[in-house]
């Protein structure tokens, strides 16, 4: 199975999105009240990916009596279309985009249906692990449509090299590693971590924090990273320490996470990269045409403080917009494209005619299952392990001012890593940033 991964450029378009949405609305959104119809109904989905073969499709409108327009639209020009529609309270669409990150913004400007209305969210929790990203103020306003989180991997062939034959467990343990497989000369720069001022400087650190046995905020979003001892603090320490102990190659104080993903671990240029993309493997890797190590990376569980840690998740979800015209029709949709069975057939698991192009790893455990019994999903078993315990970055969801927090952190590591400022002072500018805004000053 070939799997593309998603890169969005959250920061400016949620910036200017939330206070479009803030100013012109005064945190409210479209007026509810759309029909109940659903056999007849014609409903448009606004979606990210090219859409899934025409004859599920035409199986879902047979069986539903719901015909369906799909419209593709990029990630970015989505959430911008989004909140245009949303503030003006006009009709865009009856499904589309929930972003993990635009949660507590969505739930605050009441942009969406709780999707709770519609379907037994209790049920599905146990199948689907990312569940829980999307729910804030005790609503679920979309379902996971897909499972994306943070992985740790390595070229496997090159710690060999190194003379490295069991995998490390622990931050010290990986960290050894990697200074031996630079001192061995297997590798000048192992290590992979993009410290250009964006979002993936951001995701990073969480990773990094809580392998350092940290979290970034607490349910009221007040900073847990000011103390030298906490694992935020340590793990930014540990990443500006990497750059400047030379584990990191110098060029990437100006490389974005994709980039240090196509252009270096892909290469062969570094041996690990901490916080990977979840499929990177099968979509990337391993793919002759983009990689040169195919066969050498693999997944591993990601090291913690005492032993292996969770993964932080930051799936993309599905949910319905309050100005959608049918959002009972929209409903069926969700829980139709969001089925096992589906899931596991659009990423590859009865052959590509049934293919949805670009459709990243399901959010289901059962249709990762399935994709991994029928040997269609590189390195499954483990991969089901790793989404198994993923857990949200944010235990109380990201808050309605995540954006701003996010551009905080990645500007302030950017500048610690550049030497323009210590990590002391950047964390401590994150913690004022955090603070400020979580008491909504």
């Amino acid at each position: 199975m070939t799997l593309k991964p998603r890169r969005h450029t959250r920061n400016a378009v949620l910036a200017g999105a939330v206070a479009l949405g803030l100013a012109l609305t005064g945190c409210t959104g479209g007026t509810a009240g759309g029909s109940p119809q659903t056999k007849g109904a014609t409903i448009t989905v606004a979606w990210m990916n090219p859409a899934p073969p025409k004859a599920a499709l035409d199986a879902f409108t047979k069986s539903t009596g719901i015909t369906v327009k799909w419209t593709s639209i990029d990630w970015d020009s989505l959430q911008t279309k989004i909140a245009a529609a949303a503030t003006s309270k006009t009709y865009f669409a009856d499904v589309t985009d929930v972003d993990w990150s635009r949660v507590g913004q969505l739930s605050k400007l009441d942009w969406f249906y709780p999707i709770d209305n519609y379907i037994d969210t209790k049920k599905l929790k146990a199948d689907m692990p990312q569940l829980s990203s999307f729910q804030s103020g005790g609503k679920v306003i979309g379902l996971p449509f897909d499972s994306s989180y943070m992985v740790t991997t390595v070229n496997k062939e090159q710690f060999a090299q190194a003379g490295i034959t069991t995998m490390p467990t622990t931050m010290s343990e990986y960290t050894d590693d990697l200074k031996q497989i630079k001192a061995k000369g297997v590798s000048s720069t192992p290590l992979n971590i993009p410290f250009a001022a964006a979002e993936g400087l951001s995701t990073y650190w969480y990773e990094a924090t809580e392998a350092f046995g940290g979290t970034v905020l607490d349910s009221q979003g007040k900073p847990q990273f000011t103390s030298p001892g906490s694992g935020g603090y340590k793990a930014a320490q540990w990443m500006v320490d990497s750059l400047k102990n030379g584990l990191v190659p110098d060029g990437n104080i100006n490389v974005t996470d994709s980039q240090g993903m196509q252009n270096l671990m892909a290469k062969g240029v570094v041996s690990s990269t901490f916080s990977d993309y979840s499929g990177n493997v099968g979509s990337l890797y391993d793919v002759p045409a983009t990689s040169t190590v195919t066969g050498k990376t693999v997944y591993i569980p990601t090291p913690g403080v005492d032993g292996v840690t969770s993964n932080l998740g930051n799936p993309d979800g599905i949910g319905i917009p309050k100005a959608a015209k049918y959002p009972a029709a929209a409903a069926k949709f969700i829980e139709w494209i969001t089925a096992s069975q589906n899931q596991a057939d659009f990423a590859g698991a009865s052959g590509p005619s049934k293919v949805m192009p670009n459709y990243p790893t399901p959010s289901r455990l059962s249709a990762m299952k399935i994709l991994t019994q029928n040997g269609q999903l590189a390195q499954g078993a483990v991969l089901s392990d790793l989404l198994a315990k993923s857990k949200p970055v944010f235990a109380a969801g990201a808050p309605s001012w995540y954006p701003e927090f996010s551009r905080s952190a990645s500007t302030n590591l950017h500048a610690a890593a550049v030497g323009s400022m210590s990590v002391e002072a950047a964390i401590k500018a994150i913690a004022a940033q955090a603070t400020k805004l979580s008491n909504g000053s």
